[in-house]
């Protein structure tokens, strides 16, 4: 059986919002990565930023089943400052060699979705099996529901779709 993982950071809610839309329709289980320093606060959103801009390694703390149990797992995380946000980098660099199959959705304000996948794919040394991309706008007007429980259609065995692909969010 191909089982599939759900494995998210959310800073907003915004992409745990989406995540648990995911999970829901195909009754897959939700893991979540946790800062381990609360980002509260201005301060927390200046982390944000130089997370993502020096490529930082934040410290996290993941809740949910583990990810080695499951032959797929769907990463779920917002782009900051056009980089993917520095705790799903933790989470992918300390997982990377237990990470069999990775599907990627980047949830964002407008771009940024090709710097993150490029860096999942060189920290893992291999792209993703499929990705796409979501912008905010999309998430809170539910625009972009049909893509996505279609983007988790095509993880499911037997899917004639199950292949590397990348579709970037349409501009907004």
């Amino acid at each position: 059986m191909d089982s599939i993982l759900v494995v998210c950071y959310s800073y907003t809610g915004t992409t745990r919002r989406l995540a648990q839309l995911l999970c829901s329709h195909h009754g897959w289980p939700l893991g979540e990565i946790l800062d381990e320093r609360p980002r509260a606060g201005a301060g927390g959103t200046w982390r944000c930023f130089l997370d993502s801009m020096l490529r930082r390694h934040p410290e996290i703390r993941y809740q949910g089943p583990d990810p080695d149990d499951f032959h797929t797992v769907v990463l779920m995380s917002p782009i900051w400052v056009y980089r993917l946000a520095g705790p799903m980098r933790s989470f992918i660099t300390t997982r990377r060699d237990t990470l069999r199959r990775v599907a990627v959705i980047s949830t964002m304000g407008s771009a940024g979705a090709s710097n993150a996948l490029a860096e999942i794919a060189h920290v893992l040394g291999r792209p993703p099996i499929l990705s796409d991309a979501f912008t905010t706008r999309e998430i809170e007007d539910g625009s972009g529901t049909a893509r996505l429980l279609a983007f988790g259609d095509r993880l499911l065995p037997g899917s004639a779709q199950r292949q590397a692909t990348f579709r970037p969010a349409s501009a907004t």
